[in-house]
């Protein structure tokens, strides 16, 4: 059997970008119950998911434990390169200024991101991406920051 070729599939639609999205929105559900900030993330390559994550820095004790940080170690892994230029990331949340730098250094294809971080976004901070990445937001914007509104309620009450 030949191998796939992760490389060769090109998005077609936005009904494309929504189902991953909501692959995302799952991981952040995910994340949710178990007490993280509910951030999830997917790595598609050849229109498949490759990587599934959500937010792990409570669990694992690190700052760093990104869903995005996640989903490029895991994705690197999986094709066992450090690039990752052919590659599109789906996250609920916009990127932070460190996660904006990882993916800045693993030539991410293209970034779409459901809700924007007025707070710690990677675009108020001056954040880049490589330059060849395409970043889409505004995929399922309302649910993804509806998951984060709702879970930062439930922790002030």
């Amino acid at each position: 059997m030949a191998p796939i070729d992760y490389f060769a599939w090109k998005m077609q639609s936005k009904e494309d970008h929504q189902r991953f999205m909501r692959a995302a929105l799952a991981e952040a559900h995910l994340a949710a119950e178990v007490g993280e900030v509910p951030v999830g993330a997917v790595l598609v390559a050849g229109g498949r998911i490759i990587a599934r994550t959500h937010n792990l820095t409570e669990r694992l004790v690190d700052v760093t434990a990104h869903a995005e940080m996640q989903a490029i170690t895991a994705a690197s892994t999986y094709l066992a390169s450090k690039y990752l230029n052919k590659c599109t990331l789906y996250v609920t949340l916009e990127p932070c200024p460190m996660c904006a730098g990882a993916l800045f250094w693993s030539q991410i294809g293209t970034v779409v991101y459901g809700a924007s971080d007025a707070k710690r976004g990677f675009a108020l901070h001056g954040g880049k991406l490589h330059p060849k990445t395409k970043i889409i937001s505004g995929i399922l914007e309302e649910e993804c920051g509806q998951i984060m509104s709702d879970f930062f309620a439930a922790k002030r009450k």
